[in-house]
């Protein structure tokens, strides 16, 4: 999973109410040590901090899975259902609740 964590994402100016240290340290515990979580710098999807991309694993991107993009991560009710569905199996595994996919976002357009 990488969590952005630049510009926009993780910043207390443009979300104050949102401890953003401790939503990467919670996915970081709740998560360990079956997946990996990595903070990176502006993933280009700044209108929809903060983001964070769920990758498949190597078994389910071989048959087809594809990262999966979340936007609006802002509170624990998200963070609750992307940790379930990771743990599930996540992207190519298991099914997504209809509550998480309403924070599903598309991945940036790359530029010419």
């Amino acid at each position: 999973m990488t969590v952005c964590r630049d510009c926009c994402c993780g910043s207390v100016g443009k979300h104050p109410t949102v401890d953003h240290a401790a939503q990467v340290d919670r996915l970081t515990a709740e998560l360990a040590p079956g997946h990996r979580v990595r903070t990176s710098l502006c993933l280009d999807v700044c209108a929809q901090s903060n983001v964070l991309v769920v990758q498949p694993a190597p078994e389910a991107r071989r048959a087809g899975a594809r990262p999966v993009w979340f936007g609006l991560v802002l509170d624990d009710l998200v963070l609750d259902d992307v940790v379930g569905w990771v743990r599930s199996g996540g992207p190519g595994r298991a099914e997504m609740s209809a509550a998480l996919e309403l924070s599903v976002i598309a991945p940036p357009v790359p530029g010419p």
